[in-house]
C-alpha cells in the first residue's frame, strides 16, 4: 500500500514534465533568470488564528518551522487580510482594497446548478469553483512572469471555475497545482485535484462532507469515524507538487504561491499527529458532523492540521537548502482570514485569536481584529535582521506594490497597497504609512471596517438597512469591547467620511450593500443641489 501510494504521488505531480502549457521562456531556459532578483515564496495559510502560532504566543500548538521563520525575520504585529476565503485572495493577487474590489465575497455561482453537491461535481466539472475573475485583471503572477520569473501555483485557488477567465494559469501562473474551487477542499480526501488545466484523479472514495455520524455507530470509539479517512490525504500531493517545482526551477528566478489549504475544516489530518494531540491534551468531546465531516478528537486534529503545515514548511525550506537557493529566497508567511468557530474548531481553547476575540462573531466571517488581522512574517537571508519585531500597519494588499517595488516594475493603476520593501530593508525612515485601511463585506448581515491610526471604526447589520458607527481605540482595547462613538464624534465623523468615499459600487449585484448605495445615492443628490 505505501508503494503505491508513493507511486501515485510520483505520477500525479509528474505529469507536468510532460504536458506543461503555458510555459515562459524563464521556466524553460536557466539563462533568461535574472541572478540579482530572489525567489518569492508566499505561504498562505487558511482560517489560521493571529494566536495559532508559537511565535505570536500559541501555547498548545507546536509550530517549530514557522516559529524558525520568526525567528531568522521579520514579524509583523499589525497585518491585515480579509474576513473570508475569495476576497482575501483577490486582494492579495491585485492590491487592490475592498471598497473597489471585483469580489468583495465568496459567489460560489450556484445558477449553474447542484454546486454543493460533490458527486454532482464529481461527474461535472463545469459545477465547481467560484466566480471567476476577468481576463483584464493585473495579477501579481502577470506582472512576475513578464519580469521574467517563473511562476507557480500549488494549493487552493477560489478566483474562478474551470474554463473560465479565472484559473491560475490564464491570472499569470505557469503551473497550476490543487483545488480550483474551494468548496473542493472541504474533504482532504479529494476525487481529484487540478493540474494546469488537466484532472488528475486520485485514489479515493466521493463521500459528501455534509453527513452526520450514523446514530448506531458509538461516538467514543474511534472505529466509528473511520470511513472519513481515506488513502491519498490532499496535502500531501500538494507538498511533492511544490518541490518538484522548486527543483525544477532551481537555476531560474521563482514565484512560489502556496495558498495551503490547511487548517480549513473539515477536521482531517495525519494520524501521527493526531495520536501526538491526543496523547498531549487527553480525551475530548467528538464532533458528530453536519455541514462538516464527523471528527472523534476535533482538538487534536485541528492542532494536528497546524502541525502538518508548519511540518511541511520545514520541508520547504529543507528544499530550498539543498539546492543551494536558501540563501537567494523571500520567504513570506501568511493567513487569509482569522480563525473559524465551526465544525468541532475551538478557537477559544487554543486561544486562537491571540489578544483579540476569536470566538463566532470576532473571527472568519467578521471584520473584527479576531476576523482580519493575521500572522505575517518574512524571511530574507542576508537583508532582514533576524528576530525582528515591526509594528508597522500593512496588509496583503501591500504585497503587489512590494513585489513591483523588488523587481523594479511599475506599479498597475488603481492599486491601494503600499510597498513595505523599505522596511524589510531596515529603511523604517522612507517607510509610506497607510493613512487608514478599509475594509467592505457584504456577507454575515453587510459590515464596514475602518483602521486609522489607533481607531477602528465598525459597522454591522448593513444588510437590515442599519448604519451605526461603532468606535474602539486599539490600543486600549484591542478586544473591541468598549465603543468609544458617542465620546469622539469628531473622529466618527471623519472616519464615516472616508468610509463613504472608499465604498464603490461592485460589478456584481451578488455584492451589493443597499444602504450603502443609498446612501451614496443621497449624497450625490445633495451634492448636485
Amino acid at each position: 500500500m505505501e508503494n503505491k501510494k508513493s507511486y501515485l504521488l510520483g505520477l500525479f505531480v509528474s505529469i507536468c514534465n510532460i504536458i506543461s502549457p503555458g510555459l515562459s521562456s524563464a521556466q524553460t531556459s536557466g539563462a533568461a533568470a535574472n541572478p540579482k532578483r530572489p525567489n518569492i515564496i508566499y505561504i498562505y495559510a487558511d482560517d489560521l488564528g493571529y494566536g495559532d502560532l508559537g511565535c505570536y504566543g500559541q501555547q498548545k500548538i507546536e509550530t517549530p518551522h514557522i516559529d524558525e521563520l520568526a525567528a531568522q525575520g521579520m514579524r509583523f504585529t499589525q497585518h491585515y487580510a480579509f474576513a473570508v476565503c475569495a476576497p482575501s485572495r483577490y486582494l492579495l493577487m491585485t492590491g487592490t482594497g475592498s471598497g473597489r474590489a471585483y469580489i468583495r465575497g465568496n459567489h460560489e455561482w450556484e445558477e449553474r446548478g447542484p454546486v454543493w453537491d460533490f458527486k454532482a461535481m464529481e461527474e461535472n466539472p463545469h459545477l465547481e469553483g467560484q466566480w471567476p475573475i476577468p481576463d483584464s485583471t493585473i495579477t501579481i503572477a502577470k506582472i512576475l512572469r513578464q519580469a521574467g520569473y517563473a511562476t507557480g501555483m500549488v494549493g487552493k485557488w477560489g478566483l474562478g471555475a474551470p474554463y473560465t477567465s479565472g484559473t491560475p494559469n490564464k491570472q499569470g501562473f505557469d503551473y497550476f497545482f490543487g483545488y480550483l474551487c474551494q468548496r473542493q477542499d472541504h474533504t482532504y480526501y479529494n476525487g481529484h485535484l487540478w493540474e494546469n488545466d488537466l484532472r488528475v484523479p486520485v485514489d479515493n472514495k466521493i463521500i459528501d462532507p455534509n453527513v452526520r455520524l450514523p446514530k448506531e455507530l458509538d461516538s467514543l470509539d474511534v472505529r466509528s469515524y473511520a470511513t472519513y479517512q481515506q488513502k491519498v490525504y490532499g496535502p500531501d500531493l500538494l507538498l511533492q507538487s511544490a518541490l518538484k517545482f522548486i527543483e525544477r526551477n532551481k537555476n531560474n528566478s521563482f514565484f512560489l504561491y502556496y495558498p495551503s489549504p490547511l487548517p480549513h475544516v473539515s477536521l482531517q489530518a495525519p494520524q501521527k499527529w493526531v495520536d501526538y494531540y491526543h496523547k498531549k491534551f487527553g480525551d475530548e468531546k467528538p464532533f458528530l458532523g453536519g455541514s462538516y465531516f464527523p471528527c472523534r478528537y476535533p482538538r487534536a486534529t485541528y492542532a494536528a492540521m497546524i502541525s502538518t503545515l508548519d511540518e511541511q514548511i520545514g520541508q520547504l525550506v529543507a528544499a530550498l537548502k539543498k539546492h543551494g537557493l536558501y540563501e537567494h529566497t523571500i520567504i513570506m508567511f501568511s493567513s487569509d482570514n482569522g480563525p473559524a468557530s465551526n465544525a468541532g474548531v475551538d478557537p477559544v481553547f487554543f486561544n486562537s485569536g491571540g489578544p483579540f476575540n476569536e470566538s463566532y462573531g470576532w473571527g472568519k466571517g467578521f471584520l473584527r481584529e479576531g476576523g482580519i488581522r493575521v500572522p505575517f512574517i518574512v524571511q530574507w537571508p542576508g537583508v532582514i535582521t533576524a528576530g525582528t519585531v515591526s509594528d508597522h500597519v500593512s496588509a496583503t494588499i501591500d504585497m503587489m506594490p512590494t513585489f513591483c517595488e523588488l523587481i523594479q516594475q511599475t506599479v498597475p493603476a488603481k492599486v491601494d497597497g503600499l510597498s513595505v520593501l523599505p522596511i524589510l530593508r531596515g529603511k523604517e525612515s522612507v517607510q509610506q504609512q497607510h493613512e487608514y485601511l478599509y475594509f467592505e463585506y457584504p456577507e454575515y448581515g453587510g459590515q464596514q471596517a475602518l483602521r486609522m491610526g489607533q481607531w477602528k471604526a465598525v459597522r454591522s447589520n448593513l444588510m437590515k438597512g442599519i448604519i451605526k458607527t461603532e468606535l474602539f481605540d486599539l490600543n486600549k482595547d484591542p478586544k473591541e469591547q468598549h465603543d468609544l462613538a458617542k465620546w469622539h464624534p469628531g473622529i466618527v465623523k471623519k472616519m464615516e467620511i472616508i468610509m463613504e468615499k472608499e465604498h464603490h459600487t461592485p460589478e456584481l449585484e451578488k455584492f451589493l450593500i443597499p444602504v450603502l448605495e443609498a446612501q451614496k445615492s443621497a449624497v450625490f443628490n445633495e451634492t448636485d443641489r
